[in-house]
Parts: C-alpha cells; sequence; structure tokens
C-alpha cells in the first residue's frame, strides 16, 4: 500500500486526545518527582510516609481502572473521560488547600483514582480512532505522548521546585489539568456496536472487569514494568553514587528525544512485518541500554544509555499494548486497555518496594545488570505468551490490508 493511499492517521481527535493524554501525565509526572520533598518540607513527614505520597496516587489508579474498563461500555468512552478529567482538575485545585499530610495522601488517591479513569479512557479511544492498518504505527505515536511526559514531566517539576515556591507547581499543574479537559471536550468519540446481553448475571464474574486475551501480553508488561522502576525510582540515587548528578537530568530527555526519532520506523515496521520484527530486537536493544547503564562511569556513556533504552523499552510498551488491543473484540477494547495498565502498573508499583530489599546485597550497578538479565529471560516469556502464536495474526493482518486497499482502489 503506497503512503499516500494510507488511511489519515494524524486526524483532529487523534492530536486531541493524545494531547489530553500527555498533559495528564506531564502532571503527574511533576508532582511525583516533587511531593516527597514537599511532603517532608511542608508537613515534617518522615521519608516512609513522604514515599507513600507518591505511591498511593498508583494504587489509586490500579484499583479503578478494572471498574473504568467495564464503566466505558455502559457509560461510554467520552463522558467516562470527561467525568475523570473534571474530578482530575478539581483534585488539582485542593492542592492549594491541603494543610496536613492525612489529608494530603487521601487527596492523592483520590487524585490517583481520577487519573486511572482518564488514562483508560484515552488509551481505549486512541486505538478506536486509529486506522486498524496503522495500529502499531498509531499507538506508537500515542504511547509518545505517556514517554515525553515522562521526559519533559521530571525535568519541568524539578527546575519548578528549585526556582520557585512548590505553588507555582500547583499552578502549573493545575492549568496542564484544565487544558487537557479542554482538548477532551473536543473529541468526537465513534461509538462501536454492542453486543446484545446473553443472560442478566447478578454474580460477579471476573471477566466483567478483566479482559482474558490481553492478560498473556499484560504478565510480559509486567515484568518490563518491574524492570523500568529500577530505573525511574533509583536513576537519581545512582547518578549522585556515580557523580552524574547534572548529565542525569538529561537521560529522560535523550530517552524521549530517540524514541520519537525511531517511531516512524518502528511503527511501520510493527504494522508491515508484524510484532515479533519489532520486539525481539527492541527487548535485545533494552537488555543492551541496561548493561550500558550498569557500567556508565561518564557522562556521555549514561546519555547513549538513556537513548538506548528508550527506543528498546519505549518501543516494546507501545507494541505490547497494540497487541493488546488487536487481540481483544472491539467492544472489549476498553477492558482490554484497563487490563493491560493494571498489569504494568503494578509492576511499576512493586518493583521499587522489592529491589529495595535486594540493593544493599547488588548495589546499583550489580542492580541493572540483573535487570538486564530479566529482560534477556523475558524473550522467551514473549515468546510463549504470544510470539510464537504470532503466523495466525500475520495471515489475518495481511487479510486487512488487502481489504483496505481494496475499498481504497474502488
Amino acid at each position: 500500500m503506497s503512503l499516500s493511499r494510507k488511511p489519515k492517521l494524524w486526524t483532529k481527535d487523534f492530536i486531541m486526545v493524545s494531547t489530553s493524554n500527555f498533559l495528564l501525565f506531564i502532571s503527574f509526572y511533576m508532582l511525583i518527582v516533587t511531593l516527597t520533598v514537599y511532603s517532608i518540607k511542608s508537613f515534617h513527614a518522615s521519608e516512609s510516609l513522604a514515599g507513600l505520597a507518591s505511591s498511593i496516587f498508583v494504587l489509586g489508579a490500579v484499583l479503578v481502572r478494572p471498574i473504568a474498563g467495564k464503566a466505558l461500555a455502559t457509560v461510554g468512552k467520552k463522558k467516562l473521560l470527561l467525568l475523570g478529567s473534571v474530578l482530575f482538575l478539581a483534585m488539582m485545585l485542593l492542592y492549594f488547600l491541603v494543610n496536613n499530610l492525612p489529608l494530603l495522601l487521601t487527596l492523592r488517591f483520590i487524585h490517583g483514582f481520577s487519573f486511572g479513569i482518564c488514562t483508560t479512557a484515552t488509551g481505549t479511544i486512541a486505538a478506536e480512532i486509529i486506522p486498524v492498518v496503522r495500529r502499531g504505527e498509531g499507538m506508537g505515536y500515542f504511547a509518545t505522548s505517556m514517554n515525553l511526559a515522562m521526559a519533559i514531566g521530571p525535568f519541568l517539576g524539578l527546575f519548578i521546585s528549585q526556582h520557585f515556591d512548590y505553588t507555582v507547581i500547583f499552578v502549573t499543574t493545575t492549568t496542564f489539568a484544565l487544558v487537557s479537559l479542554i482538548a477532551a471536550l473536543t473529541l468526537r468519540v465513534p461509538e462501536v456496536a454492542r453486543v446484545p446481553k446473553e443472560t442478566a448475571k447478578k454474580s460477579f464474574q471476573i471477566s466483567d472487569y478483566f479482559e482474558k486475551t490481553t492478560v498473556p501480553i499484560a504478565i510480559f508488561i509486567a515484568i518490563l514494568g518491574f524492570v523500568y522502576s529500577s530505573i525511574l525510582s533509583f536513576m537519581t540515587s545512582y547518578a549522585t553514587e556515580i557523580n552524574l548528578v547534572d548529565t542525569a537530568s538529561f537521560f529522560f530527555v535523550m530517552y524521549a528525544a530517540f524514541l520519537l526519532i525511531s517511531r516512524p520506523f518502528t511503527g511501520q515496521l510493527f504494522d508491515l512485518k508484524g510484532e515479533n520484527s519489532v520486539i525481539y530486537p527492541c527487548l535485545v536493544i533494552f537488555g543492551f541500554g541496561l548493561i550500558l547503564l550498569s557500567q556508565a562511569s561518564h557522562g556521555l556513556i549514561l546519555l547513549i544509555a538513556g537513548a538506548v533504552i528508550g527506543i528498546g523499552f519505549g518501543t516494546v510498551q507501545s507494541s505490547a499494548q497494540t497487541i493488546a488491543v488487536n487481540r481483544a473484540p472491539s467492544h472489549r477494547i476498553g477492558l482490554a486497555t484497563s487490563t493491560f495498565f493494571v498489569f504494568f502498573d503494578t509492576g511499576v508499583g512493586v518493583g521499587p518496594f522489592l529491589l529495595g530489599f535486594t540493593l544493599p546485597l547488588t548495589g546499583y550497578r550489580g542492580m541493572y545488570v540483573g535487570m538486564a538479565c530479566i529482560v534477556f529471560v523475558s524473550i522467551f516469556v514473549y515468546y510463549f505468551v504470544h510470539g510464537k502464536k504470532t503466523s495466525r495474526s500475520r495471515k489475518q493482518h495481511r487479510m486487512i490490508h488487502e481489504e483496505v486497499e481494496k475499498q481504497l482502489g474502488q
């Protein structure tokens, strides 16, 4: 299929949902890197309680995702996104009124709740807006909105906290939340035909909250989320130990920049050649990046590691999400999205806690070598949960391409 005949990807709705998602995530990352110090300075919290101010947000998001995934089919995707966005904005406004630690912890939990609702909705809307034959490419670009936020958010949050009062952080994130809501309001969301109800079920059904076709690839991404948490949680401490603190502030900038540069190639390769052609080499690249990180003694090596990890992990994450969406029935894409992120968030959430026990034994360099080993083992995990099954999906993929070409030729 020639490039000029491909279905349009960069529509107004795709740009708006990606913008809304980007602003939600940049607010999340700005707060997660600054609230620990804010809690200690403002409320004299212990380090463990200050850390809880960050992690309880993730807990709220994880708990609500299965509920949000189920609600997408009944409430509607746009309505749920608007509901979550209004709640997210309301929580941002309440930060100005917080005057004690228990209130801050309660606020952070509810804020995480609203974040989980919003990002489950945006991920589902994006998957349905993107043309099927460009879903690998499109989901890659959509995931970049999260990756860019992960680079810009911590950088901006730390910069503001070092030069201004914490109130400026809350003003900035509130502004982002407002613009995110406005972007959500402009969306036109396609309605997916609903499957008729089979029989009325009053008892609890796990399938009402989790998509079973997503669980295998979600287990794989939970493992990688666990690995990636070692970078999110311990990069600053590691950089301090090896005297590269100034360089480390640009680690995630390199991560996002090289991921963005690679997107046009990896996304199109996914759509044309299939997921295995992207995921296997990117897992090797991710593992190699972690080994580079573990041996960094100069700033240049640290930045190269950021670039390599960005291409490796960033590409695998978006590709795995595309697999989750593609394998799910169209009316359960919302549940597939929520199931995927429940596993991923859980991996990211439990990682720092478990690694904290092993860190005194391994040190930072040993930890990152161990993480590289886990990534190399995950190659076999991916093969068993999905990689060996792709021959059938490739046949279906070619049929979709042929059908679209036929329609475009008419």
